[in-house]
């Protein structure tokens, strides 16, 4: 009976990580990364959702905002299984985003001069952008899904 709950819970079952490369050219809009999945039970993944989300601060102490935004997502459909004994199961992705322009941005972009203005803009908002990619396995008979976040930079 412990076993069970164990399994339902994911105790036990598969755990999901996230390897994505150390750089890479956000110009391209892509990022090419692996999930990597093991587990000591055997188990069967029926699918996987990867998100980019952009976290998106600006502000000071109490007047501080923050926004989360979503870039790209991808789900895979595709169901495996992952066998026991620790064995290591890997699968390739690539995930396409679309990286959002702040208004400020927008404004620099227009002229050079603007440039150094939008800088000095941006400094005294105190804005700050930080991006990662979440992961999420849907496995079957569990409640509790494997997940697994990294920060990037871009």
């Amino acid at each position: 009976m412990l076993g069970k709950v164990k399994k339902w819970l994911g105790i036990e079952g598969v755990k999901l990580e996230l390897v994505l490369p150390e750089t890479f050219d956000s110009a391209m809009g892509q990022i090419h990364g692996k999930l990597r999945f093991r587990s000591k039970n055997a188990s069967e993944v029926l699918a996987v959702h990867i998100v980019m989300i952009e976290r998106y601060s600006r502000g000071r102490k109490d007047d501080q905002r923050i926004d989360e935004y979503e870039l790209g997502k991808l789900i895979l459909d595709e169901n495996f299984s992952v066998p026991g004994e620790g064995e290591v199961v890997e699968r390739d992705f690539i995930l396409k985003f679309n990286r959002m322009q702040a208004p400020i941005d927008e404004f620099a972009d227009r002229n050079p001069l603007n440039a150094g203005l939008a800088w000095v803009a941006k400094r005294m908002r105190r804005v700050k952008s930080s991006y990662r990619i979440e992961a999420e396995a849907q496995v079957k008979g569990v409640a509790l899904n494997p997940f697994d976040k990294k920060a990037i930079e871009l």
